[in-house]
């Protein structure tokens, strides 16, 4: 079975889109270029962010950011609510206030580029 463990975001410029994660994630990335960044989290995952003008193959015109998100699975409802306050002072878009749903209690954030970041504590 293949096991995905490499989320690559294409975005507006590179420098600006690490800083961000790199703020909120609360790592340095392990490579740092202007067109590609990317972070490896303590179990191995890579994430990395290339600046969509260098994508090769190129990027369909009609694709637009913010048509997936990236969930970030957490502890408790208690780090939902602390990450959700924590990114409001930051200043990110809020898409999605707590909330309780089928899969368990969770908000929504954007990204500068649009793409969806969702925290999340599993029910259980």
């Amino acid at each position: 079975m293949l096991q995905p463990s490499y989320v690559l975001l294409y975005v507006a410029s590179a420098p600006r889109s690490a800083a961000f994660y790199q703020d909120i994630l609360d790592c340095e990335p392990v490579e740092s270029a202007a067109t590609f960044a990317l972070f490896v989290t303590e179990k191995g995952h890579r994430f990395g962010l290339w600046g969509r003008d260098g994508v090769e193959p190129a990027v369909a015109p009609d694709v637009q950011a913010g048509c997936g998100e990236v969930g970030f699975p957490v502890e408790s409802r208690a780090v939902v609510d602390g990450l959700y306050a924590r990114w409001r002072e930051k200043g990110l878009v809020i898409l999605q206030s707590p909330t309780e749903m089928d899969f368990g209690y969770t908000f929504v954030a954007a990204d500068p580029d649009g793409h969806r970041l969702r925290i999340f504590s599993p029910a259980i």
